[in-house]
């Protein structure tokens, strides 16, 4: 279940945030709907939605150009804080990137399992639905499998599983480019992302945990990649 003692501003906040960072509803500069549309949409008044936007505001995600609306400002970049975005412009080596999924997605999905609220599990959801669909119709999935992974860090509500994202993508990118012309490979993703999506969906954190390992590893060996 979601953490305790976050506030349902702070909620509806880490929705719109989500539009606009997994779903990319809104790009950097784009106006949001107004007030009525927004809050209909969030289903939540429109007192909780300004207290939302409040919050973003303060975080320079959003800016307020009085007379105009409000507008997605430019978000830093989310390694910045944390000194890994030297790491995340690096040429590594694919061995370690997928060795650092293996370290810390079991783990995501763990606490995905146990936290995501229920607008978030339905999230998780529909990108991995979306990327089977993708998949089936041999169709470029990279920004769809990022969503899938990066909203299932999200989930969590643990700010440096965000902050990894931008590592984790380098290894989700080079496995959608080896695994493309192979059609065992595609199969096993498909099995191994319902597997996942059946234990978050069962709110099952083991569960969800052991599939995601089974998922990291199965596909290291489908690569090549020595697991030693």
């Amino acid at each position: 279940m979601p953490r305790k003692g976050k506030s349902l501003s702070e909620s509806v906040a880490d929705d719109i945030l989500a539009m606009i960072t997994i779903d990319k509803k809104f790009n950097i500069g784009d106006k949001l709907p107004n007030e009525n549309e927004l809050s209909t949409e969030l289903k939540v008044s429109r007192t909780t939605l300004r207290e939302a936007i409040r919050i973003l505001v303060a975080h320079n995600i959003l800016e307020i150009r009085r007379g105009k609306g409000t507008f997605v400002s430019e978000i830093k970049n989310i390694t910045e804080s944390m000194g890994l975005e030297n790491l995340s412009t690096q040429k590594l080596d694919v061995k370690d990137l997928y060795e650092m999924r293996l370290i810390f997605e079991p783990e995501t999905a763990y606490y995905a399992a146990k936290r995501a609220t229920d607008k978030e599990l339905e999230r998780i959801l529909y990108y991995g639905r979306l990327e089977e669909e993708m998949i089936l119709n041999n169709e470029d999935r990279t920004e769809v499998e990022r969503s899938f992974h990066k909203s299932i860090a999200k989930a969590t509500h643990n700010e440096f599983m965000n902050k990894l994202m931008p590592i984790l993508y380098k290894a989700i990118d080079n496995g959608v480019i080896l695994s493309d012309e192979n059609k065992s490979i595609l199969q096993n993703t498909l099995n191994d992302h319902r597997m996942i999506m059946e234990f978050l969906e069962a709110r099952d954190a083991e569960g969800a945990k052991t599939a995601m390992k089974i998922h990291i590893i199965r596909a290291m060996k489908d690569l090549g990649i020595p697991n030693e």
